[in-house]
């Protein structure tokens, strides 16, 4: 998805809303929502009603409150190398929602990178 511009956490919360929402359409009732993006997670599982994203954020919670299971997580960008991989690439598509029906190979690599669960390195400065 390339939402042709905003910040980095309305992004995120756009990407959670629309995979939500393609995931109950296309049946899922059970599924864990991983995002690295620690602000968006905690703006879904806040209360708070001050924030420029609310109206975003509320829709989410819409879509998680419908009869189906949804575990929310944090993850870090490392511990899901396929959403950072799509997100990257969606960044040089048209605006709008593409989905992808057949993976290209490099993305099946990345598929299979995280279903066994390798780890990579996290660099921290100090």
């Amino acid at each position: 998805m390339n939402i042709g511009g905003g910040t980095i956490t309305r992004a995120e919360l756009m990407g959670i809303r629309q995979g939500l929402q393609v995931a109950w359409d296309l049946g899922v009732r059970k599924a864990i929502l991983r995002s690295d993006s620690k602000s968006a997670i905690e703006l879904i599982a806040s209360a708070t009603t001050s924030s420029p994203h609310f109206q975003l954020v509320s829709q989410v919670r819409r879509l998680i409150n419908q009869e189906w299971e949804v575990r929310v997580e944090h993850t870090y960008r490392e511990g899901n190398v396929v959403a950072d991989y799509l997100a990257s690439t969606g960044y040089n598509l048209q605006v709008g929602v593409h989905l992808i029906t057949v993976p290209s190979p490099m993305l099946q690599h990345w598929i299979l990178f995280d279903l066994v669960g390798n780890a990579t390195p996290r660099y921290m400065f100090q």
